[in-house]
């Protein structure tokens, strides 16, 4: 079970109450942005600390609330070993006729989530990992987890194709992700309640090994390079928080394996999002449709869950399956080779107020969330025969049918729906606060994170 505390959330909710007056006044020059202490809680992983900070140059304040350049960093780590490590620079004018943004991270993930492939059709049995003493089903709190280590380095460009909102979109990265069982005596080390080891309740990765799933090319990670390039209509008024207009983009991402990559494969991303002014300056209501796709080759399982998009805007982009997507839904829990996502916002600045001389608002939004896996990640055609013969379950988990894991072509849609709290200083620096219900068990039950900016 997670706790969160964060010094955000007491200067949210104290100044909640200040005086409404409009925000109003032009930035110029570099200013702070902001930034956030980091410290939460974790059983397994520990405690997280660290913090994170912003920067933006305003320039000659014509572009306010649009800038000139954002810079972005970010130290924080569990005392069990997984963090971030991230600076981002951001630049509308370094290149004239350019936006740009440069991202250089390293994401440690002791306990990544790992819930099967195709959605529904990957069985969820929360009592595996609830060890509560009364369940006399638990296995492991790992069951559902294995470790990833991600290193990133991601850069995007964007400029004007054709007239004002016609803009063409291009992109390269370098990313290696390395996969690996939990290390559980990490993980144990100072508990007095030990996790089992894997060679004694292992999990759904091990077993997706064991049975092939997994292939022996991408079970202990790899590198993904990738070039991309897109196109997109971009009418929004502002980024951070628009209140009218459209943003919508479609590109091709390719991993060719002369670039180094053990498994090529290329990928399709379309994304459409509109943007309603319902009360000037205080009430919208916004919507995002998505779609992304394998076209060729075959992506490897570690990659099949990131979210691609024409420019980075958070330390993670994955999904389907929590706060970048579906919002409530367990994190990465709904993985396949082609997917579609819908999100719809009602979104309200109640309340202005000025903090350490800057001008700040709190918002309030509704949210419903829904995807769902479109094609899917194929299996093997004797994948009952190999669940059989696998040595987890003969020698392990020997009482386990076939369905306690997989239920073909059950997938459907996956919904969740919930409320979020913004503060927002200068209109870009925005922290979230997001807390959504999963409508299905399978999908979990209740998702709570705190993060920056609007969702999109």
């Amino acid at each position: 079970m997670k706790k969160c505390l964060s010094l955000a959330l007491l200067i949210i909710f104290s100044l909640s109450v200040a005086a409404q007056e409009k925000e109003k006044k032009i930035k110029t020059g570099w200013k702070f942005g902001g930034a956030l202490p980091t410290i939460t809680f974790d059983s397994d992983l520990g405690f997280q600390y660290g913090a994170l900070v912003e920067f933006f140059n305003y320039g000659d304040g014509s572009r306010f609330p649009d800038y000139n350049d954002h810079i972005y960093m970010e130290v924080s780590r569990f005392t069990k070993g997984s963090g971030i490590y991230r600076i981002m620079y951001e630049s509308n004018t370094l290149i004239p006729g350019v936006h740009m943004s440069t991202d250089l991270s390293y994401l440690p993930d002791q306990a990544s989530h790992f819930y099967g492939y195709n959605g529904y059709d990957a069985v969820f049995n929360k009592e595996w990992m609830d060890d509560d003493p009364e369940n006399t089903e638990y296995r492991t709190r790992m069951f559902y987890r294995y470790e990833r280590n991600h290193f990133r380095f991601k850069n995007d460009f964007q400029g004007r194709l054709a007239g004002e909102h016609v803009k063409w979109s291009a992109g390269f990265a370098f990313q290696n992700f390395e996969a690996a069982s939990v290390d559980i005596d990490r993980l144990n080390k100072g508990k007095d309640e030990l996790l089992p080891p894997v060679s004694e309740q292992p999990g759904l990765f091990e077993l997706y090994k064991d049975m092939g799933i997994i292939s022996s090319v991408e079970a202990e990670g790899g590198w993904v390079n990738t070039v991309k390039a897109g196109i997109s209509y971009d009418s929004r008024d502002n980024r951070p928080n628009p209140m009218k207009g459209l943003w919508t983009e479609a590109g091709i991402e390719i991993a060719p394996n002369f670039l180094g990559n053990d498994m090529g494969f290329s990928k399709l991303y379309v994304t459409h999002r509109q943007y309603f002014t319902l009360v000037e300056n205080d009430l919208s209501l916004v919507y995002r449709l998505g779609y992304q796709g394998t076209l060729s080759g075959t992506t490897p399982f570690y990659y099949q869950s990131q979210f691609i998009t024409s420019m980075l805007t958070g330390a993670f982009s994955e999904g389907l399956g929590g706060s970048q997507t579906l919002r409530g839904v367990l994190r990465n829990r709904v993985i396949g080779d082609a997917f579609i996502l819908g999100n719809v916002e009602l979104r309200w600045k109640p309340f202005y107020f000025t903090l350490f001389n800057q001008d700040c608002y709190l918002g309030l939004n509704g949210f419903f969330d829904i995807g769902k896996v479109v094609k899917s990640i194929a299996m093997p055609s004797d994948l009952s025969t190999r669940f059989n013969n696998s040595d987890i379950i003969n020698l392990i988990y020997t009482e386990d049918s076939f369905h306690d894991y997989f239920k073909p072509d059950t997938e459907s849609f996956h919904m969740s729906a919930g409320a979020s709290i913004m503060f927002a200083m200068n209109q870009n620096f925005v922290i979230a606060v997001d807390i959504g219900k999963a409508f299905n068990e399978q999908d979990g039950n209740i998702g709570f994170a705190i993060g920056l900016n609007y969702l999109f």
